[in-house]
């Protein structure tokens, strides 16, 4: 969803941000703002816009903005339709406070109706605007004190009254570029511990999901709060930052605190307090973070996609690596339990489910495999000998912990699957795996996707004894992977997207473990292109969907040794219907009028066969002028339900 960034110290927070909101254009890029408070007027000034960062950045000049203070926010729209009003920061009625935020405020209807009541007018439809005039509301109440949680079910109708609200007429027109003037009459030290209590309370009124950043004129302070949206600290020398994930602060620390559900944070240039709004005083470690700064960045490639697609030669063989003595804990968990779900979406969901047959073929154990959206229906079947595997790439899709959430009412064990240390999944699980696959910033799942299927493959060989050879056949696909991403294959791949690019449909087919293959393929291609591409299983082509093949419709099919006959057979129907045929296989047939070579590796057939497709994909929204990086309507990190 929408990625957030702060930073408070001694250093310019401009340039900090940009290069911050930079590296989380992935979570969002619907539009972009900072709000920093100046260092020679200490005015509180806002600049924001619809567009990518660099678009906006360029027109707006965000590193001209001066102060050691400032947030900022990459918009995925979800409330309220792509506008300027609708970009974060959103301010009160006065101008003097500005806030950024990721989540949902539920009940941001009853909330916005009650202040409207009192005179409270806003500049745009989003529910995050709330949080701004929640928080001027507290501060002109004369109720200012120390506040502890408010529970969000108590009726709204419990804010204070507002004596006083600034006038709008004080903020006047916005352009490009709000700039209010300072508040002299206030004290920064009183107005700070004013403010302080205003956002907790007001923090205690919202319903939902929510990471939130808020600063005012007259306080340099940033307060944070966190629930059930991600948000970390960094801390270096020279100040704080706060930030969706690590990514963005990699460049200036790795010392990362991860912050929990209803963590209350303010932070100063030279000091840092958190609290939780439910527990009180709490003590939150200082981590370490692996990745490195090259990780993150591009280097010599054009995208990230193209960059963590060769990266996969790499990140299977660090996906194999798991500690020996969690697995066998898992797989004792596995034969003890009574019921296993594997729970996802997206590209994990076709992991999980490559996984389900990789379970049943290998170690002949049944494995239910469900959305994660779709979880909430099969509570009643779940018990405290139920065993859930929460799979998810960022450690924060909102379906998923919602599943967990289900899980554990009922008592069940949960195994966590993700690949971001400090993430909400990682904490959530009884044993966790990580796919150590470094920073995926690409919003289409690629090395992640593959490392998925690597570690279903792993406990699959772990229940049968057969452990020790799996992980010596990953090792051998080292070479096949180089060399899919050869630029022979990539130059191949080139001429079939020039092929396709004019097609309206794009269908694909397989069996077993190639049916979930063509299901991973195909999203790929329609994520990135955006042409119609779906994926049949070969023996459902009789019951409707030959129904869709005329001339020249293309047709992939995904060939092993296992399901040679039966789906060559498939493609020959299609073949006889004016289709044109793609075979990806290790040997070439005489239906195909297309062929992606690759070879056949048994049951890591999965890894090897989705690899071309994902450079097919990339090269279609390259020869279509798109950017596969960011497609539209899309995120990486799927953070609301």
């Amino acid at each position: 969803m929408c990625g957030i960034m702060g930073y408070i110290g001694t250093e310019r927070a401009s340039p900090i941000l940009s290069r911050g909101l930079k590296n989380l254009e992935y979570r969002g890029y619907d539009s972009v703002g900072v709000a920093m408070l100046s260092a020679i007027s200490g005015s509180l000034e806002i600049r924001k816009g619809v567009g990518k960062i660099d678009e906006v950045q360029n027109q707006l000049k965000f590193d001209e903005l001066d102060g050691n203070i400032g947030i900022g926010h990459t918009r995925w729209a979800t409330h309220g339709t792509v506008s300027r009003e609708n970009s974060h920061p959103h301010t009160d009625c006065a101008g003097k406070i500005a806030i950024i935020h990721n989540g949902i405020i539920e009940n941001n209807i009853e909330l916005k109706e009650m202040l409207l009541r009192k005179g409270h007018r806003f500049s745009g439809e989003t529910d995050s605007e709330v949080i701004a005039h929640l928080i001027e509301d507290r501060m002109n109440s004369g109720e200012i004190g120390p506040v502890g949680f408010v529970d969000p079910a108590e009726s709204v109708e419990s804010v204070g009254s507002v004596e006083s609200v600034g006038s709008v007429e004080s903020v006047g027109s916005v352009e490009s570029v709000e700039s209010v003037g300072s508040v002299e009459s206030v004290g920064s030290t009183g107005f700070g511990s004013c403010f302080e209590d205003a956002c907790r309370w007001a923090f205690g009124q919202l319903r939902g999901s929510y990471a939130v950043l808020a600063m005012v004129e007259g306080a340099d302070e940033i307060v944070a709060v966190r629930k059930d949206s991600p948000l970390v600290l960094g801390q270096a020398d020279h100040g704080t930052f706060f930030a969706s994930d690590v990514s963005p602060f990699l460049e200036w620390t790795k010392d990362v605190i991860y912050l929990q559900n209803h963590d209350f944070v303010v932070a100063e240039k030279d000091s840092l307090r958190i609290c939780n709004l439910i527990d009180g005083e709490v003590d939150r470690p200082v981590d370490t973070v692996e990745w490195s700064v090259e990780e993150a960045q591009k280097g010599n490639f054009e995208h990230f996609m193209l960059k963590e697609i060769f990266e996969q030669a790499e990140t299977i063989q660090k996906a194999i690596q798991q500690d020996r003595e969690v697995v066998d804990r898992i797989v004792q968990m596995i034969q003890e339990g009574f019921g296993v779900f594997f729970v996802a979406c997206g590209s994990s969901y076709h992991a999980c489910m490559t996984g389900s047959y990789l379970m049943s073929k290998i170690a002949g154990v049944h494995v239910n495999v469900v959305l994660a959206s779709e979880f909430e229906n099969y509570e009643h079947f779940l018990t405290d000998r139920t065993l859930v595997f929460a799979v998810s790439q960022s450690g924060e899709t909102a379906d998923v912990l919602d599943a967990v959430k289900a899980a554990k009412r009922q008592g069940s064990k949960i195994v966590s699957i993700t690949n971001v240390m400090g993430s909400s999944l990682s904490r959530e699980g009884d044993e966790l795996l990580m796919m150590n696959s470094g920073p995926e910033i690409c919003v289409l799942s690629t090395k992640t996707y593959t490392s998925q299927v690597i570690m279903m493959a792993l406990l699959a060989c772990a229940l049968a004894g057969e452990d020790e050879d799996c992980a010596r056949r990953v090792k051998e696909l080292y070479m096949d992977v180089h060399n899919l991403t050869s630029k022979n294959m990539r130059e191949s791949l080139k001429k079939l997207a020039d092929l396709l690019v004019g097609k309206d449909h794009i269908y694909m087919i397989g069996r077993g473990l190639q049916y979930t293959t063509a299901m991973e393929a195909a999203l790929k291609v329609k994520e990135v292109s955006y042409i119609h591409t779906e994926a049949f299983a070969g023996g459902e082509l009789k019951h409707g969907p030959l129904a869709l093949i005329g001339e020249g419709t293309p047709l992939f099919v995904f060939v092993s040794q296992e399901n040679e006959d039966r789906i060559i057979s498939n493609a020959q129907e299609v073949k006889a219907r004016g289709g044109y045929v793609i075979g990806v296989s290790d040997w070439d047939n005489p239906v195909f009028d297309y062929w992606i070579k690759v070879p056949d590796c048994g049951n890591l057939n999965p890894v090897i066969q989705a690899i071309p497709l994902q450079i097919l994909a990339y090269e279609l929204a390259v020869v279509l002028g798109l950017d596969p990086d960011k497609p539209r309507n899309l995120a990486k990190s799927v953070t609301v339900l």
